[in-house]
């Protein structure tokens, strides 16, 4: 198959562009938008949709030049294209490592949640954790995910506020919201000098809670979900959770703001 020069430098111009523009100030403005706090779903599917064509944009951009220097200069077109191919492979093989990694320590999480936990009588698929502290969070395993609750939780919290802290944990493992958190820190993990990838592992963090906020109001009151969510958040950083979900950077006053007004 032969291939215009011309057609590939245009290609790789454009795709370069479009690249630049999803590398910086498309995801900087997301960033600074307010509407993605009122449509998380739709600002997390943006998030995903300017990480893929952000990456095939970068690979397309280095084959289309590659395939425009090739008749002209041989040696330095086939690096181009060598960069395009090492760069897709440097992508794929940081997300394949990441999941690895995440699949390793949630197994390494759920031999120390068999030592630590003891199953609640009242819940399935839901561990206690005997701990003073208010801890709350899921462990995503397939049809073995659970929900670690601590005894200081529930001490803490009324029985509704418990239904709420359940169902926010429930819906992050219902919507798999640890499949697009792995893939945003498989891209952070690729690209660590990149400040964009680091912000959009933030904003992903954050999107998710929200949207599981969302889901929890369906059946719990927003005053409940809030005050429950301001007493999980006393928990300090070192208590333990799922290596695999990072904790939102968001504010938990901005949280409860979102729900109260």
């Amino acid at each position: 198959m032969i291939v215009d020069p011309g057609l590939a430098a245009i290609a790789a111009v454009v795709l370069g562009v479009i690249a630049i523009a999803l590398a910086v100030p498309v995801p900087i403005a997301l960033a600074r938008a307010a509407w993605p706090s009122r449509a998380p779903a739709r600002a997390l599917v943006l998030w995903q949709a300017i990480a893929l064509a952000g990456g095939f944009s970068m690979i397309g951009a280095l084959v289309g030049a590659g395939l425009a220097l090739v008749p002209h200069h041989t040696l330095i077109g086939g690096i181009v294209i060598g960069t395009a191919v090492g760069l897709a492979g440097h992508l794929l093989g940081h997300l394949a490592a990441t999941v690895l990694s995440v699949i390793r320590s949630r197994h390494r999480h759920r031999a120390l949640l068999d030592l630590l936990t003891s199953p609640d009588p009242e819940r399935p698929s839901t561990l206690i954790l005997d701990a003073p502290t208010p801890v709350a969070y899921c462990l995503p395993q397939g049809f073995g995910s659970v929900t670690v609750l601590s005894r200081g939780l529930l001490d803490r919290l009324s029985p509704d506020e418990l239904a709420a802290v359940v169902a926010h944990e429930r819906a992050h493992l219902e919507q798999r919201h640890d499949i697009v958190l792995v893939a945003f820190r498989a891209w952070h993990s690729a690209l660590p000098w990149f400040p964009i990838a680091a912000r959009a592992a933030e904003e992903v963090a954050v999107l998710v809670e929200l949207l599981a906020d969302d889901r929890a109001r369906r059946t719990i009151p927003d005053d409940v979900l809030a005050r429950a969510i301001a007493t999980v958040a006393a928990a300090p950083e070192g208590t333990l959770t799922d290596a695999g979900r990072p904790r939102p950077l968001s504010s938990t006053r901005d949280r409860v703001r979102r729900l109260v007004g």
